[in-house]
This record gives structure tokens, sequence and C-alpha cells, in this order.
């Protein structure tokens, strides 16, 4: 395998600056893993992974979840 070029490494190393700076902005990147779970990255310094069926029994609790943080809002540590 040979190795990769100057330019190649260049061009390479701009990308990854480029989704570095992406994930700065707040926005979330969901990636399948190597075992079937699904990463949720961009909430906090580590990615956020569960399998489909977590995923599917947390999303039809959200409604239970917002209710829940809007009851204990005053404990909650909040940014701001």
């Amino acid at each position: 395998m040979p190795e990769p070029s100057y330019e190649e490494l260049k061009t390479r190393l701009a990308e990854l600056e480029k989704q570095q700076g992406t994930r700065r902005t707040g926005s979330l990147e969901f990636r399948v893993g190597e075992k079937g779970g699904i990463s949720v990255y961009g909430l906090g310094r580590f990615p956020v992974t569960l399998y489909y069926e977590q995923w599917i029994r947390l999303l039809d609790s959200a409604d239970k979840l917002r209710e829940f943080m809007e009851e204990n809002k005053s404990k909650l540590k909040l940014k701001g």
C-alpha cells in the first residue's frame, strides 16, 4: 500500500478540519456502529449510543420526558 502524497494528506486534513468546525456549531451527527447501535454525536464530549429498540422506547417517551424536565427545571443545571 503506497503512502499518501503531501497533497492527499493536505486535502484530508482540510476535510477533517471542516468536519470539526461543523460539530462545534451544535449540529448533531448520527452513525451506525460496528455492533449495530446508533450513535449521536454533538451532544457532549462523548457520543450517546443506543440500539434501535432503545431509541424507539426513548422517542415514544419524548412527551413524558419533556414534562418531567419542565417539572424539575429548578433542579436542573442549565447553560446561560
